[in-house]
Formats: C-alpha cells, structure tokens, sequence
C-alpha cells in the first residue's frame, strides 16, 4: 500500500516556498507580528 506523504522538494518549494509567499502579502503581515520564520 502506498502512503499519502511522498516527499518530493520541488513540489513543496513550489506549494510552501519563500517565492510563493512574496506573491501574497503573507509575507508583510508575518514581518509585521516579528515572526523569526516568514515561511515554512
């Protein structure tokens, strides 16, 4: 039986990934709370 977690890093850079989120303004709204991680 196949799991559901498989790993792949391309994928989840493009889903996750710092590029995706300075697409949005998550990045400004994380900045502002002084968050030490902007994204995952």
């Amino acid at each position: 039986m196949k799991r559901t977690y498989q790993p792949n890093k391309a994928k989840r850079a493009k889903k996750h990934g710092f590029r995706k989120r300075r697409l949005t303004n998550i990045l400004k709204l994380r900045r502002a709370k002084k968050r030490k991680k902007l994204c995952a």
